[in-house]
Formats: structure tokens, sequence, C-alpha cells
């Protein structure tokens, strides 16, 4: 299942980053029984914040949902280095939380947060598709636009 995973990586043109180091005091994954906890994700790309602002004051639903890509991309990253580099492991993963930085009169988290569920389901077929919560932030750290974290069953 490992190679499968990677090929649908490759025939995207992902490739998974080196998982980020923890930005305070914290650890990026915490395996506990059959699951494995991911710490929120941002929408990092070349070790930078690549999207930044709030869902409906100067950042629109596509470059929100290209931001929840990233932290897909970022989460599957963080998952691998946590099971030893073979995505395989993973059994289903069983749910996403979606934080969008949002005007107070935005209403479409929803969609920005399928960036990163068509994503992951894209990535790992039936075993990407997921419960999940989209909900909207006043703010989130380094000014984020999106942060997300993932529940994943492992084997």
């Amino acid at each position: 299942m490992s190679a499968e995973i990677e090929a649908r990586l490759q025939e995207l043109g992902i490739t998974l980053p080196v998982a980020a180091a923890p930005a305070a005091n914290y650890v990026p994954t915490v395996i506990s029984g059959a699951m494995l906890y991911v710490s929120g994700q941002l929408p990092i790309e070349n070790g930078k914040v690549a999207v930044t602002g709030h869902l409906g004051d100067g950042v629109d639903v596509a470059q929100g949902q290209r931001a929840a890509e990233l932290c897909a991309i970022n989460i599957l990253a963080q998952a691998k280095a946590a099971l030893g580099g073979d995505l395989g492991r993973i059994v289903r993963v069983v749910k996403l939380n979606g934080f969008v930085a949002s005007s107070p009169r935005f209403i479409e988290q929803h969609l920005v947060i399928n960036g990163a569920s068509n994503l992951i389901a894209t990535v790992l077929g039936d075993k990407g598709v997921h419960a999940r919560a989209a909900v909207g932030m006043a703010a989130l750290p380094f000014n984020a636009a999106v942060e997300i974290d993932a529940v994943i069953e492992i084997a």
C-alpha cells in the first residue's frame, strides 16, 4: 500500500517535505494505541507560511483551498515521519479538524477545508475518507489562513 500512496503523490506532483519541527511546547505527533494524532499543521511551503490573512478579507476561497492542501501535505509528512516512512500503515484517516482565519461575515469554511479533504481522499483512496470539522477563527498562529490537525488510525 505504501508504494501505491507514493505513486499517487508522484502522479499529483507532490513531494512530501521534511516534517516541520514544532513552533512551541508540544510534539508534532503522538501515537496512542492504534491512533496517530497529528498536531495542527499550517500551510507551510518552502519553509514559510504560504497563505496568510483572513478568508473574506483579502484571501479568497481558492487561496484558502490551496492553504488547506498545503496543510494536508504537511499532515502526510508528519504521519510519514511518525510511521517510520511507511504511509501504508495508515488504516484510515478518522477525522480532520480545520480552522480557517475568517472575517466575521465569511461562511464558506467548509469549502476551504475541502482542499484538504479532497487531497487526502485522492492520495489515500477510501482510507482517506474522514469525518471533519470546519471552523472559523479570529486569528491563527503566524497569520496563517488555515490550520488543520488530524486523527489517523494506524496498524
